[in-house]
């Protein structure tokens, strides 16, 4: 893929849909006007992919759920040049961490690609952190609720020196940041 002249690239980010992504996500997608949407696995029906597809090309992984679905890979490295520059190489699949650690085989296999951020999904926890020298970014779940976790999906944008990747909760439409450690949900 290809930034616009000044550098500048959005990514959408979802995961965990399960065949029914919020009744929101639409209308957050069209605020957000992403350049292309990466889902991070656990799809469901294939036509979330081609819903997806209307706001703007998608970049999908197979979930641990989607084993029926030989067209879509188990991971995907995607890379973002801004002409003969690497912008951003971002390797994608469903599984990636334990906690807020990157599997040993992951981390192995991010390195060997020379990518610089692991996405995943899997667990429907928001989180964005860095560990081995590589930056780690679930956007959470759009899909149905479990437990009293949010419903979230993420955004990465690139500019022309940096990226930054940040959450947004699905049914406000607010930027979100995790409550501090102790506090009532």
């Amino acid at each position: 893929m290809e930034t616009h002249a000044d550098g500048a690239f959005r990514f959408a980010v979802v995961a965990d849909t399960h065949s029914k992504p919020h009744q929101a996500t639409h209308a957050r997608l069209r605020e957000l006007k992403p350049d292309a949407i990466l889902h991070a696995g656990d799809i469901g029906e294939l036509a979330v992919l081609d819903d997806l597809a209307k706001v703007a090309p998608v970049f999908a992984v197979r979930g641990n759920i989607d084993a029926q679905v030989s067209d879509v890979p188990e991971l995907l490295l995607v890379e973002l040049m801004k002409g003969d520059v690497l912008k951003l190489r971002v390797l994608m699949l469903h599984i990636a961490v334990y906690g807020a650690k990157l599997r040993a085989e992951v981390a192995r296999l991010a390195s060997q690609e020379r990518a610089s951020l692991v996405v995943c999904g899997h667990s429907h926890v928001p989180f964005i952190g860095r560990d081995r020298g590589l930056s780690v970014f679930n956007p959470g779940s759009i899909g149905p609720r479990r437990f009293r976790l949010p419903i979230m999906l993420g955004a990465i944008d690139v500019t022309a020196t940096s990226a930054e990747l940040r959450h947004i909760d699905c049914e406000t439409g607010k930027v979100w940041t995790p409550p501090a450690v102790g506090a009532e949900h």
